[in-house]
């Protein structure tokens, strides 16, 4: 899945060296003998981060969105609702320079897509994002989130 406006989409080759390892790996790993931690793919500039948690309810979470990183998120066993929408016009909440998190207050208007076992979003840093939601009701999820450097 690639989800983009046409005003940014020839911005980015989401086809470049950096992804085309990211997937790769992705492809190739046995991610479900792999526990939560950091694995580098391809040095600091591709790098899989390996998470396991329950999904919460939706007003739990935040939209987010990173300025250095683009995510995969890619799901290996589980499913979530994974809320998406534009990064223009929403409000900040709060930052975490150091994590790369800019945190946002609840938009008006913004969709979801459903993310089952091997579904994977591309989320550029002009997309937020909301992760780690209930799909139909808690969940335990396994999930990479590759982050590639810009």
């Amino acid at each position: 899945m690639f989800f983009s406006n046409i005003k940014i989409a020839e911005k980015y080759n989401y086809l470049e060296e950096k992804f085309c390892c990211a997937y790769k790996w992705l492809a190739e790993t046995d991610i479900t003998s792999l526990s939560a931690g950091s694995y580098p793919i391809m040095g600091d500039k591709v790098v899989a981060n390996v998470q396991e948690y329950t999904t919460i309810l939706p007003g739990d979470g935040s939209f987010e969105t990173h300025e250095k990183y683009f995510d995969i998120q890619y799901m290996v066993s589980g499913k979530e609702q994974f809320g998406v929408c534009k990064r223009d016009g929403l409000i900040v909440k709060s930052k975490d320079e150091a994590n790369d998190l800019i945190f946002y207050e609840e938009p008006e208007l913004s969709g979801t897509v459903l993310l089952e076992e091997g579904d994977l979003i591309v989320v550029a840093p002009e997309d937020a994002h909301k992760p780690r939601c209930q799909a139909g009701g808690p969940c335990a999820v396994k999930k990479v989130v590759v982050k590639v450097a810009l």
